[in-house]
């Protein structure tokens, strides 16, 4: 189960128009490399925790010399990793130099068997971080009322 918490947020292309309702997904934790390698031994892997480690670890450093070699690198059903260029305008071709490239982007493209996602997950509504805070120090301060007002999800 996802949970998520919905709030207003105006279109900053568009700040005439008025904020419409938008879903935040409440992540629950973020796992670190150990945390997943524990979880994969838990559900039966073949490699002990120290591998899984080692051999993520590895990858990482692997996969950033071959995307700086020119490489796209498709990690099978996971989906595929690779660089795109964040570069300033030039007047024409001629002009345009590598001096023009003004940062590399780490893109992440998911397989196939992510994209059904919305469809098989079981969602359920919950109150903003920021509700759930202001709640919190009302009810902790004695108050019988949180004063908030809803801005970003959290």
């Amino acid at each position: 189960m996802i949970d998520y918490a919905v709030a207003m947020m105006a279109n900053p292309m568009k700040p005439e128009e008025a904020p419409k309702a938008y879903a935040f997904l409440q992540s629950r934790a973020t796992l670190s490399i150990d945390e997943i390698a524990d979880h994969m031994v838990a559900h039966g892997c073949n490699y002990d925790r120290g591998d899984i480690i080692a051999i993520v670890v590895k990858l990482v450093g692997c996969s950033k010399e071959l995307l700086l070699d020119g490489y796209r690198i498709s990690l099978g059903d996971l989906g595929k990793i690779y660089l795109t260029a964040q570069s300033e305008g030039a007047k024409s071709k001629d002009s345009f130099t590598s001096a023009n490239i003004k940062a590399l982007n780490v893109n992440f493209s998911p397989s196939k068997q992510f994209y059904d996602m919305a469809q098989r997950v079981n969602l359920h509504k919950v109150p903003t971080r920021k509700a759930v805070a202001a709640t919190l120090a009302a009810e902790m301060a004695g108050q019988e009322n949180a004063n908030w007002s809803e801005g970003q999800g959290e």
